[in-house]
């Protein structure tokens, strides 16, 4: 292993760095005047059980994210192995983000991809500065859950799957 890299200011470096830490995927998606919105996060991490809250983090540059962030109630899919082409799709920045992708909306307004292995119904609980993200924390109002699909998984740049 090199020594540390004192006072790390490049964000190549940090990127890579960062990712040495796998992650799952998520995608935060709603319904803006009944078209779908969304994004995709990999920064998602379950914070409590009371009240039930989740976060993520969200670039202080998103397009996307003041958009969602004015819905009353935002539908949060953990994305599932196999599902790396719909992951770049919401992750694109130019286009329909949603073309080849299954989704449905909920009566929330909430909207979600279909194959993920979990659904999160959320509302915005709290926003907190965190460099050039915003960490937003999430309240769970509902969730579906498919413990059995596995996960995708973000690391080192790319998809990997989960060893049996």
């Amino acid at each position: 292993m090199s020594p540390l890299v004192t006072a790390p200011t490049d964000p190549a470096v940090l990127r890579q760095a960062f990712g040495c830490f796998p992650s799952g995927v998520t995608a935060l998606c709603a319904l803006d005047a009944g078209t779908p919105v969304g994004m995709v996060a990999s920064t998602f991490t379950p914070v409590s059980l009371r009240p039930p809250l989740v976060s993520v983090c969200v670039q202080d540059t998103s397009a996307t994210w003041p958009k969602l962030r004015r819905q009353g109630q935002l539908g949060l899919s953990v994305l599932a192995e196999g599902q790396d082409l719909v992951c770049r799709s919401l992750a694109g920045r130019d286009g329909d983000r949603f073309t080849n992708v299954d989704w449905e909306s909920g009566e929330d307004g909430g909207v979600y991809i279909h194959g993920a292995n979990l659904w999160l119904s959320c509302s915005v609980h709290a926003e907190l500065p965190g460099g050039d993200h915003t960490i937003v924390l999430l309240e769970i109002h509902g969730l579906r859950a498919d413990p059995d699909r596995e996960p995708l998984v973000f690391h080192g740049s790319r998809f990997r799957r989960l060893a049996s």
